[in-house]
């Protein structure tokens, strides 16, 4: 388990994560990507608790997505399945689980403010966190995306599924966009992944 996981996080996580994952007895899977999600927790018919995790993740991102999963698991357990999947019970989980990964011998030291301030009230996705997202995806391959807060008004550019949409406006956070078939406007984070259809 050490060999394998030591290909997936931060060299100083290992041996913590593996412990996570025998103390509450984790059949972890690691898999292909997913585009809709980075991992994801279930517990099975016979009682033993699988996670999967993307095999594609940056360390960092495999690693909070693990923890992130391990915490389902732990507030489920503790707290009963009638709870909020990203309800406070999780959050404090999730809270508890990765302080002690907060650190500088496991992340580098520009992402632990982003890190602190994220998981002072940490949501459903790291993704909705758009600094963070960001900073996180500095440490990803290379890669022919580009964040919609990058491209300039008027760009047009698609999605993984293949529908066109053309960068409007800015509301706040979020950037307007405007479907190029139906003529509907839709809401980005600014840290959304596109491809930029060059005219």
């Amino acid at each position: 388990m050490d060999e394998v996981l030591a290909k997936y996080v931060p060299e100083r996580a290992v041996a913590r994560c593996v412990e996570l994952i025998k103390t509450h007895g984790v059949h972890l899977k690691i898999v292909g990507q997913r585009q809709t999600r980075h991992g994801d927790y279930r517990r099975m018919p016979d009682g033993r608790h699988k996670i999967t995790v993307n095999a594609s993740l940056n360390p960092y991102r495999f690693l909070m997505t693990l923890v992130h999963e391990i915490a389902h698991l732990i507030a489920f357990e503790t707290y009963g399945r009638q709870i909020l999947p990203h309800g406070k019970e999780w959050k404090h989980c999730f809270q508890s689980l990765m302080l002690p990964f907060i650190r500088p011998e496991v992340f580098p030291p520009k992402l632990l403010p982003l890190l602190a301030r994220h998981f002072k009230n940490p949501k459903a996705s790291s993704d909705t966190d758009a600094e963070l997202s960001i900073a996180l995806k500095q440490f990803d391959g290379p890669s022919d995306k580009s964040y919609v807060y990058q491209l300039p008004y008027g760009s047009v550019f698609k999605i993984h599924n293949g529908r066109k949409f053309k960068k409007i406006n800015k509301k706040t956070k979020r950037y307007e966009c405007l479907e190029m078939a139906t003529g509907r406007m839709f809401l980005f984070q600014p840290n959304a992944e596109v491809e930029l259809i060059n005219d």
